[in-house]
């Protein structure tokens, strides 16, 4: 090495560690890499279409698409026959996904999920055959093969019985996926890097912008929308890896999220976020039950036939009397008071005060809402 180049490394390495000293380290701060994802960069879903073999009789049986499955595929190695002379018990049709993380290279492995599309009862102990995995695009990225590996477990007995541990019906081949090709990435190219925000606020957005202009330079970074910022990038790609690395580093105060309360009215989940307000409001909610019994009376009753001289009595059904009792109770209500700019806490205190239920909860807050007193977007899932 010259003492050139030499001398451009240390600088390099000097820079580094400068940015680095630079860089924010409140406690109560998130990291640009935590708010935001560079565009372009993300994961690719594939998907195909596979044989399970060596089953050990918890395959497909006499299933259609299977049989076809086994026909072709020995047909590959020169083979004819009909499927009425083959067998599905010992395999299983499956699909087969797989995720191709963003830069993966030709030659690295994938982990592969495997799922029964039929009726096979378990995978235990099965081999995936050769299964080309395709992308959204139509195009084959990588090729899948391997043994099961299934947690589940699942048996049965000649008189019906069964009994079934987890499910057995999928499972995975660790490192079961070779790439055969690369997802081109936009990262080397242009010469801007865009982060997208998981959560869009404008707020965040121009704080991260400051954050990292504050670091980098003014005019590095722009706000484009309440979602992306965009960054300038070295033209030199050997350095654009690691300037994104240290603006990955970047702390950020994001914004306060804005005052929701969500309500899951299916389970009673209730989530009240830490900026809902209520205006002065003055609360009572009792509970109105009415129960019907019936209380039916039965009598007992003879029935009596002349046959000439002979009479029969013998019992004959009983007449049944209806008989309604119906009762109406009222809970004893309870007032309460919201002041001025009521918090979180004083909220649920006052709810839990009253003992009121996730469903008188749920009609509280919607009579806040209509009434305009609760200073919250009210959400409904």
């Amino acid at each position: 090495m010259s003492w050139l180049s030499y001398f451009k490394h240390f600088l390099n390495r000097s820079l580094f560690c400068l940015i680095l000293a630079m860089l924010p380290t409140t406690g109560f701060a998130d990291r640009i890499k935590d708010l935001a994802a560079i565009a372009g960069v993300r994961s690719n879903q594939l998907v195909g279409y596979g044989l399970v073999v060596g089953l050990s009789g918890t395959g497909d049986k006499s299933l259609g698409i299977t049989l076809q499955s086994m026909q072709s595929m020995v047909s590959r190695f020169g083979m004819v026959t009909d499927t009425s002379g083959l067998s599905g018990d010992n395999s299983a049709a499956v699909m087969v996904t797989a995720e191709l993380p963003a830069f993966t290279k030709p030659g690295q492995t994938l982990d592969v999920t495997v799922s029964t599309l039929g009726p096979a009862e378990s995978l235990r102990g099965g081999t995936l055959l050769m299964t080309p995995l395709l992308g959204a695009d139509g195009e084959t990225y990588a090729i899948a093969q391997g043994n099961m590996v299934v947690g589940g477990l699942g048996v049965s007995g000649d008189d019906g019985s069964s009994l079934t541990v987890n499910v057995p019906t999928v499972g995975r081949v660790p490192q079961g996926a070779m790439v055969e090709r690369m997802v081109a990435s936009p990262f080397m190219t242009g010469d801007y890097l865009v982060f997208n925000l998981h959560r869009g606020d404008f707020s965040t957005a121009a704080n991260v912008a400051e954050a990292i202009n504050k670091i980098f330079g003014n005019d590095v970074a722009v706000p484009l929308d309440a979602s992306s910022i965009r960054v300038r990038a070295p033209g030199d790609l050997s350095q654009r890896v690691s300037f994104a690395s240290l603006v990955e580093e970047v702390v950020v105060e994001p914004s306060t999220p804005p005052a929701q309360v969500i309500v899951n009215s299916r389970t009673g989940t209730i989530i009240i976020g830490g900026n809902v307000r209520v205006t002065p409001a003055a609360i009572t909610h009792g509970s109105l039950t009415v129960r019907v019994r019936e209380n039916p009376t039965l009598t007992a009753q003879n029935k009596t036939t002349t046959e000439g001289a002979k009479v029969t009595t013998e019992p004959a059904a009983p007449l049944q009397t209806e008989a309604s009792d119906i009762e109406v109770s009222e809970a004893k209500a309870r007032a309460f008071v919201f002041d001025p700019g009521t918090e979180l806490s004083n909220i649920v205190d006052a709810i839990n005060a009253v003992g009121a239920a996730p469903s008188d909860l749920v009609a509280i807050l919607e009579a806040l809402k209509v009434s305009g007193a609760l200073r919250a977007e009210l959400i409904i899932i």
